[in-house]
């Protein structure tokens, strides 16, 4: 039976002196420390999860969850988790766990590479085809990580087996702001979206996205760039997305953050997410041999 490499053999042979470590993260998981003049950063083999992105002159963006669950088959709560191979729950089990398995599952470590000031880490997780699986097609998921003064996330899927299928995916990514209440979203106006706290009825969007109650839309056929001002804080954030068509923005608001054990008392006002995503009908068909490619770039500014 091959053994498993420990964490200190995948520093030892992916580990770049004075740029990239793989070192014990909170409970006892793996992950790799990327630590530059330009950016700190940590993504968890857990999920293929990125939990910290801070470039030098911003700090922190990622907003982490000070009561995530740190344990093996629980997904973190903040950071970057990925959804596949579906969104939400699962349309014909409502047994399987939410948002898909490769979340809360150890990925395995491709590469770790420096390109001029940047850090880039791949990560991979495989699927095999069999009647045993919650998913029964076969596929390599990987999700390749640029770090630097900004971070580019691409997430690659490729059908390993003999037959077609079809898939959601999605970067549910976690904002830190200084307080919700005041944040606000731009770069939607016009947009349909499904609102998913009143039945999934398809609305439209008129102006920024501002947040007062209980917010979780999927914006549909979106593509253009999309920006979180962040008047506390004093920063702007923007979102640019290849392959994707639609956006989810989220926040539980006070009623909906009650009975997420994980987030803790008054958390909900420190994050937004804003989501690249292809989910509901715009959800991917893939042949066999063929891959697919989701990429989010995010990018930091000074109000």
């Amino acid at each position: 039976m091959e053994r498993r490499a420990t964490i200190a053999d995948l520093d030892r042979q992916f580990g770049v002196a004075g740029m990239a470590s793989v070192l014990p993260g909170n409970g006892g998981l793996a992950k790799v420390v990327v630590a530059t003049p330009h950016v700190n950063s940590e993504m968890y083999l857990h999920g293929g999860h990125v939990t910290s992105w801070a470039p030098a002159e911003f700090g922190e963006v990622l907003y982490l969850s000070p009561n995530s669950r740190w344990q093996d088959g629980r997904a973190i709560r903040g950071g970057i988790p990925i959804c596949f191979p579906w969104f939400g729950d699962k349309r014909d089990d409502p047994d399987a766990p939410a948002h898909g398995f490769v979340r809360t599952a150890p990925w395995e470590l491709g590469a770790i590479t420096v390109i001029g000031d940047d850090v880039a880490v791949s990560m991979f997780i495989e699927n095999r085809e069999g009647p045993s699986t919650s998913w029964p097609s076969s596929f390599h998921l990987a999700c390749r990580v640029t770090f630097g003064a900004q971070l580019k996330q691409e997430l690659i899927v490729t059908n390993t087996g003999a037959s077609s299928f079809q898939f959601e995916e999605a970067l549910h990514t976690y904002f830190l702001v200084g307080q919700a209440q005041s944040a606000y979203v731009q770069g939607l106006d016009g947009a349909d979206f499904l609102d998913k706290t009143d039945g999934y009825s398809q609305k439209s969007q008129s102006g920024d996205i501002r947040f007062i109650s209980e917010t979780d839309r999927v914006y549909l056929d979106t593509q253009k760039d999309v920006t979180l001002i962040d008047p506390a804080i004093m920063r702007r954030i923007t979102l640019s997305k290849n392959n994707s068509s639609t956006t989810v923005v989220w926040n539980p608001w006070d009623n909906g953050a009650q009975s997420l054990g994980d987030l803790g008392e008054g958390q909900w006002k420190r994050m937004i997410c804003v989501e690249t995503s292809n989910v509901g009908r715009y959800a991917i068909q893939i042949a066999p041999g063929e891959s697919h490619t989701m990429i989010a770039t995010i990018r930091v500014a000074a109000l």
